[in-house]
């Protein structure tokens, strides 16, 4: 099991110094720290245990204008060394690092008063009163607090065991298997080429592995891994992780960046989340504010929008929209921190809720319900999650990031959902879920979009899929359409007849005069046959023209009563199919039929026989060649 610890503290009270004591390793590596004494980037070591247990640790920089180095190293720590010099007592970076750790969600540490060799057991005492009230209602109220020295090495002993008492009660947190490695480091190391550090926090990578960049999604490859100094094959996550990278070159990369797998994360210039503002703050955040945001090793500029109020007062959460000025990328549950512009500090922070854009009325139910979603159910973040998605769905890989589960997990509740019909996979290829609210509402507005369509146009028998994908379906995905038309043909809540959707009680209605016209157009047209009359001489004795009468002939032809031959001349289907049994009988006792074959079979002039002809290509009974026509089945 994997463990992090981070130190906090003022500047200059003893945090580096510390850890080269407890564990040998001095985490001033640039040659400007040591030449001014104080830490400027982060600092890594590692720390073995009597048990066998070697502990990872980050050493932060103490200096206020280095505070953003801080929030870096702390993002992945599992428990944090507070570190307070005796002599001075709690101090500002005091109090705004043990807050930034409150922010990031730490829940566990440990005090080392450091110095203790410089002054009194009188004046030790003193402070450690002071220290302990500064800690009241904190995560660290009632943490172990140590005096130890660096110099003499006094309290070294304890400090090591009151760790290992942590180490041994940790309890591996419940991470994704989403492979997230938060870049702090870049450098070149000679024979290597490009290396970054980090903190995996969650998943695992492997030498070898085809990985991504992200935000900017630069595709890398893992050529090696070290893990605590050693290398190793595969890297756990809650490791402090070095990767040699393959197909980038130190420019291409930053602090801040992100590996991950392809697909794995989506970036973004908006975030919804959940906001905190600290009570110590003392003046209130108001709505479009803009601030310094910290989210892992990334800090970028941002403006918050507050979507359930027009000001957030000091110690007060509220639901909101968070707008950066370059893409991020995260996942449900992400912790970060914000500062002020002047002055410089840290005043509030929050929890990341949705890591992609979405649509939030102000002051609505669903920016309400914002704010409980950190505490919701796996099962109704999911839901949640796909009921603001709507007609779009969520795919897997979506999902995972919306609601930071491992994938055996999101997998057993998305199944749960189905079962009940609740989440419901119309692209298997791609696995999408649309949420069972969503799909019912567009299954009722489908029904509604048909009866509508029937009160219409009531002469015609329904729709084709065509029509109704590119009218009520237009803005549905494909693979959404057809799964929701599948869905009501097999509740039989639409009927399919001849390539057309229909509602299962629609019946094509004419009026009265529509009625008695369509019996008239009949039967001129059965009487003629196969030479059946003009169109005009049809309708002059019935006193109409085409205009008013083409919705009957319309619905004729979807019903299969007429065959449209060509503009103007329709032929009733009984006629039809008894000349296409004349010309089959034809085709036994001859190999192709012309015009003058066609006159001398039905006695058809060249005003009928060529349409006729031009017909049956058309409907593939015959092929043309040259003049003639063969039977295509030959």
């Amino acid at each position: 099991m994997a463990v992090i610890m981070g130190t906090a503290g003022h500047i200059d009270h003893g945090k580096t110094s510390l850890v080269r004591a407890l564990t040998g390793i001095d985490c001033d590596r640039l040659a400007e720290e040591k030449k001014r004494g104080i830490t400027i980037e982060l600092g890594f070591a590692y720390l073995d245990l009597p048990g066998g247990q070697r502990v990872g640790v980050v050493d932060v920089p103490g200096h206020e204008r280095f505070v953003k180095n801080m929030v870096a190293g702390a993002a992945g720590i599992d428990f944090v060394l507070l570190v307070i010099a005796a002599d001075e007592g709690v101090m500002p970076q005091t109090r705004e690092h043990l807050e930034i750790c409150s922010l990031l969600g730490t829940q566990r540490g440990l005090v080392a008063l450091t110095k203790a060799d410089m002054v009194d057991e009188e004046w030790l005492g003193l402070v450690s009163e002071d220290v302990r009230e500064f800690l009241k209602g904190s995560f660290l109220e009632a943490a172990p607090l140590v005096p130890v020295s660096s110099t003499t090495g006094a309290g070294l002993d304890d400090l090591r065991d009151e760790i290992g008492k942590i180490v041994a009660a940790h309890a591996a947190r419940r991470r994704s298997d989403l492979l997230r490695l938060p870049v702090d480091r870049v450098f070149t190391m000679k024979g290597h080429g490009t290396v970054i550090t980090g903190t995996l926090v969650s998943g695992s990578v492997g030498v070898g592995e085809d990985i991504l960049a992200y935000p900017r999604e630069l595709p890398v490859k893992v050529r090696g891994l070290q893990s605590h100094g050693a290398p190793v094959q595969q890297v756990e996550a809650g490791r402090r992780t070095a990767v040699n990278l393959a197909g980038a070159e130190v420019e291409d990369l930053a602090r801040g960046d992100v590996l991950a797998r392809p697909g794995a994360l989506f970036p973004s210039l908006v975030w919804d989340a959940r906001v905190t503002l600290l009570a110590s703050t003392g003046k209130a955040l108001k709505h479009r504010k803009e601030l310094h945001f910290h989210h892992g090793s990334r800090e970028v500029m941002a403006r918050i929008y507050l979507l359930d109020r027009d000001e957030l007062a000091p110690g007060e959460s509220a639901s909101a929209q968070i707008r950066f000025t370059e893409p991020m990328v995260g996942v449900f549950g992400d912790r970060f921190v914000m500062r002020s512009h002047s002055p410089l500090r840290t005043i509030g922070g929050g929890v990341l809720l949705g890591p992609w854009p979405r649509r939030f009325k102000r002051r609505s139910a669903e920016a309400a319900a914002l704010l409980e979603l950190p505490d919701a159910s796996p099962e109704d973040l999911a839901l949640f999650q796909l009921g603001l998605a709507g007609a779009a769905g969520l795919s897997f890989a979506r999902l995972l990031a919306g609601t930071n589960l491992e994938s055996k997990a999101l997998e057993k509740v998305l199944g749960d959902l189905g079962g009940r019909q609740q989440a419901l996979q119309f692209d298997r290829e791609e696995r999408t879920y649309v949420a069972g609210s969503v799909l019912d509402g567009l299954c009722a507005a489908a029904l509604a979009h048909l009866a509508a369509y029937h009160r219409r146009e009531p002469m015609k028998l329904g729709l084709s899929r065509g029509e109704l994908a590119s009218g009520w379906g237009k803005a549905l995905p494909p693979k959404l359409f057809h799964y929701l038309v599948e869905r009501l043909l097999k509740k039989g809540e639409v009927a399919q007849e001849q390539e057309l959707f229909r509602l299962p009680g629609h019946k094509v209605s004419l009026a009265s005069d529509q009625a008695k016209l369509r019996a008239a157009i009949m039967t001129a047209y059965e009487s003629g046959g196969i030479t059946p009359p003009n169109l005009k001489d049809v309708l002059d004795p019935l006193g109409v023209d085409f205009k008013a009468a083409a919705p009957v002939f319309k619905l004729l032809l979807e019903q299969g009563e007429l065959c449209k031959i060509k503009e103007e001349m329709y032929f009733a289907r009984t006629a039809v199919d008894r000349l296409v049994a004349m010309i089959g009988e034809w085709f036994e006792r001859n190999d192709d039929l012309g015009p003058g074959g066609l006159r001398d079979l039905a006695g058809l002039s060249r005003k009928y026989a060529i349409p006729v002809l031009e017909w049956l290509d058309k409907e593939k009974i015959t092929v043309r060649v040259g003049d003639k026509r063969l039977l295509r089945k030959r």
